[in-house]
């Protein structure tokens, strides 16, 4: 009878990658956590309990058929098993460095809640895959047939080359338009590389390119062409924009010199990082070296900063947000990684104003948790008489991002928006109210993460194929 390879987590503890000393990994952009060993993978595989109702998958927004896959890992089976993993996901080893596993499939393990620790999924995700472009088996997109329609997508971040890897598989003639010169959208510029290294996405944009999608690059939309011409070119349409307006600071002050948005600063040291000469860089306009950075956010752009300043050499760097740590939106395991490597943050403070102009300082609101909101979230509130003078040379703002105003950018009216200026599409599909134009990601859902703009470039993509088909069916008759 053979040996049961599963269900090894009473005996077996949880292992995470060996992790590079913050001495260490705070010197360079390279990625923090070292490969799994092949035993080691299979190893942490066999914990998975192969629980009859898989909670891991239920949260996933992809679904990922994680029980199998872990099984066939843990079986040495590893080719199978990416072949599984890649049936429901793009880019899984994107996924695997990036996605807050422990809120989702990781944070709704079974042995997790039973106190043995959960299964280290998104580590043993990543290593499947890199094993799979490392032995050859991510073969080139080859359609089994071509087909004449063509469509057009807008975006070349994770939504818009999911659904381009989908439509072309199909035989779909797919071209990607982006405003940036590479593609990947914040996959390339807005997370640094000690979280995803850019060679990882980049490898992905040139299987697509030798697959056959064609990509426009440093074209904005409504400048370099108008979203007729697009239209006219294509026989459908994929709005896969994201949301890049930053929401802005209030206070006195909050327009002065050496306050700067996150997007631009990540943006600058990611080009840094690809060898490209960027002047506010050079300038030190967005360098924190030898600077007293304040990073104002809690969530993950905003852990991306103090992280990123730590690496130019700061001289201090410190993160305000207005909650406390249990109710930031953040990832806590980046909390962590970013309290190692020296950054310090203050919970339960806000900026009340700013000094100096360059800025030399924040004047900062202590805060208090008060009643909760409409959604049941405590609201922050001041504390009267509670402040203090943070010195800074560079504030960076991370407060979130908002949609830009697609209809007067791109002059059609007939976009229909939401309250928040996000496209109103349908659930699912993507259809928007303009006939053959589509919209999937973060100029839907708001600002949102990478593995829900993957699920929803998936699913329009198939919406796509259906309106193509039906066109299709109707000329035929």
């Amino acid at each position: 009878m053979a040996k049961q390879p599963m269900l090894k987590f009473i005996s077996v503890d949880r292992v995470m990658p060996e992790k590079r000393g913050a001495d260490k990994r705070r010197e360079d952009f390279h990625e923090i956590y070292a490969e799994f060993a092949d035993a080691k993978a299979k190893e942490q595989a066999s914990r998975c309990s192969q629980c009859g109702v898989p909670y891991c998958q239920t949260h996933c927004p992809l679904h990922n058929n994680i029980p199998d896959w872990l099984r066939l890992t843990a079986e040495g089976r590893l080719k199978e098993a990416y072949e599984l993993s890649q049936l429901t996901n793009t880019f899984p080893e994107i996924c695997g460095r990036i996605c807050p596993q422990d809120r989702l499939c990781e944070g709704n393990c079974v042995i997790e809640q039973s106190g043995h620790g959960t299964v280290t999924i998104g580590a043993v995700e990543k290593y499947i895959t890199d094993t799979a472009w490392q032995e050859g088996w991510v073969e080139t997109i080859t359609p089994a047939r071509e087909r004449a329609e063509s469509v057009g997508i807008i975006g070349a971040g994770p939504g818009g080359l999911a659904a381009a890897d989908v439509l072309r598989r199909v035989g779909i003639q797919v071209t990607v338009y982006d405003r940036y010169d590479r593609g990947g959208g914040l996959l390339t510029y807005g997370i640094p590389g000690f979280k995803l290294e850019k060679d990882v996405v980049m490898r992905r944009v040139k299987q697509l390119e030798k697959g056959g999608v064609t990509f426009v690059l440093n074209c904005d939309v409504g400048k370099d062409i108008t979203f007729d011409e697009i239209r006219g070119k294509h026989n459908a349409v994929m709005i896969a924009t994201g949301v890049y307006k930053s929401r802005d600071l209030q206070g006195p002050g909050a327009g002065a010199n050496g306050i700067v948005r996150a997007i631009d600063y990540l943006t600058a040291s990611n080009r840094v990082c690809f060898g490209d000469t960027v002047p506010e860089f050079e300038s030190g306009e967005l360098n924190a070296a030898g600077k007293r950075i304040v990073v104002v956010g809690g969530g993950d752009t905003a852990m991306d900063c103090v992280r990123t300043a730590i690496r130019q050499g700061a001289k201090s760097v410190t993160c305000l947000y207005r909650r406390d740590r249990e109710n930031m939106p953040g990832s806590q395991r980046e909390v962590q990684n970013a309290e190692e490597e020296g950054v310090k943050f203050e919970w339960l403070s806000a900026p009340k104003g700013f000094a100096g102009d360059p800025v030399t300082s924040v004047k900062v609101q202590k805060m208090r948790l008060g009643a909760p909101d409409a959604t049941g979230r405590q609201s922050p509130e001041p504390i009267e008489g509670a402040e203090h003078d943070e010195p800074a040379d560079l504030v960076i703002k991370a407060l979130g991002f908002e949609p830009e105003d697609l209809p007067t950018l791109w002059n059609q009216k007939e976009l229909e928006v939401t309250r928040w200026g996000t496209i109103k599409a349908e659930f699912t599909s993507g259809q928007t109210a303009m006939d053959g134009v589509f919209a999937v990601g973060d100029i839907v859902r708001g600002a949102s993460l990478v593995v829900w703009a993957i699920r929803d470039g998936r699913d329009s993509a198939a919406a796509v194929l259906n309106h193509l088909n039906a066109a299709q069916a109707v000329a035929a008759e």
